[in-house]
């Protein structure tokens, strides 16, 4: 078992990782309502998810809070990032109506990093504020989103431009639960943990850099290594800046190009982790372009990415990118922020990329993807 501390207001939170702890989830909130300011618990658990996660794991989490103790409710949502937005909030928001729950209610969000951001969002608005314990089902969930308290919707024009932060009970980690994700969700998510390696974790790149996708899923002790240190890495950013006000802008590694390419598709081409990937790329050659690191670090960078399997194809034209890029949440008085390595474990936030530099790297992604396998 691995026990990371997120030290945040309100309070302090824990995120536990271990094998098989889907089914000791109704004991880990017993422990829990030990530690609440009133004595009697929640008034009631609602569980908001997504069809295929009910369907797989389901009945597990409902006997496990059951077993417990608790009468848990199930709150279903439609799945896919075109859904991550307000009216879903709405929707949902009146289904907990409907089904009693009140500001001493504990929602759960179990599912991967879509439900996490709309259940997370939906927990810091209902009734002004009620509890949430994340349950993330998803490497990219595990591994980054579910961590850090963060909330949000996209609108048409960006990603997560409406959100909140509202930090979690505790984060509740079962590896196990990957093991009927598709290899394509699967590999998405090692995106997110590779951008740990980038920003802080040089032994985490190194192990992705040396190992294979089917070796991974295969030892269960390095994937929760994996995890474990990526969750450990993020938390010590969020507990030292937790409103992205400094320190936790290196976070956004790879994703501001990314979100620029989800938002020109309609977030229907990419999976979230995927456009990360390219972002990547796109931040590593601009910073060899950039004299801000050398050849290689740029290549590693690439090489990995691309090693650790498909990409789908780019075919946004600069303009489109450069042009999402303004409306991006990073974008302060029309100045694009990019996070661009240093060197492999060392990133730095620049402000003044010339806008060819970015043409340039978009167009970059575009040659490579077509030489890319598509998933």
């Amino acid at each position: 078992m691995t026990r990371v501390t997120i030290t945040l207001p309100p309070r302090p939170y824990e995120a536990v990782i271990q094998h098989g702890l889907l089914d000791r989830t109704g004991e880990k909130l017993q422990e829990l309502v030990g530690g609440r300011a009133f004595s009697r618990g929640w008034s009631g658990v609602f569980v908001v998810t997504v069809p295929p996660v009910r369907r797989k794991w389901g009945k597990k989490l409902m006997a496990s809070l059951s077993s417990a103790g608790f009468a848990p409710k199930l709150v279903e949502m439609a799945d896919g990032e075109q859904h991550k937005k307000l009216a879903t909030i709405e929707k949902l928001a009146e289904a907990l109506v409907k089904q009693g729950a009140d500001r001493e209610s504990l929602v759960i969000a179990f599912g991967g990093g879509v439900v996490g951001d709309v259940t997370g969002l939906l927990a810091s608005l209902y009734m002004r504020g009620v509890d949430l314990v994340q349950i993330p089902t998803t490497v990219q969930a595990q591994l980054d989103a579910a961590v850090g308290g963060k909330t949000g919707v996209n609108l048409r024009v960006g990603k997560n431009l409406l959100g909140t932060f509202h930090q979690p009970r505790a984060v509740l980690i079962d590896p196990a639960v990957l093991s009927t994700l598709p290899e394509r969700g699967f590999r998405a998510g090692l995106y997110e943990a590779l951008k740990c390696g980038v920003i802080g974790n040089p032994d985490l790149f190194d192990c992705l850099e040396s190992t294979s996708i089917k070796a991974l899923r295969s030892d269960l002790g390095k994937l929760e290594w994996v995890i474990g240190e990526s969750v450990k890495l993020k938390a010590n950013i969020v507990s030292s800046d937790e409103r992205e006000s400094g320190l936790r802008r290196v976070l956004n590694f790879g994703h501001t190009i990314g979100h620029a390419l989800e938002a020109e598709s309609k977030y229907r081409r990419f999976l979230h982790g995927e456009a990360v990937a390219w972002g990547m790329i796109a931040a590593a050659h601009l910073a060899e372009n950039f004299n801000k690191c050398d050849k290689g670090t740029a290549q590693r960078i690439q090489d990995t990415v691309l090693k650790l399997g498909p990409l789908p194809k780019v075919t946004a034209h600069n303009a489109d990118i450069i042009r999402l890029l303004q409306s991006d949440k990073k974008t302060s008085r029309g100045v694009v922020h990019f996070v661009l390595p240093r060197e492999i474990g060392k990133v730095e936030i620049v402000n003044d990329v010339p806008e060819q530099l970015v043409g340039e790297a978009v167009g970059l992604l575009y040659r490579l993807s077509q030489k890319a396998r598509v998933p």
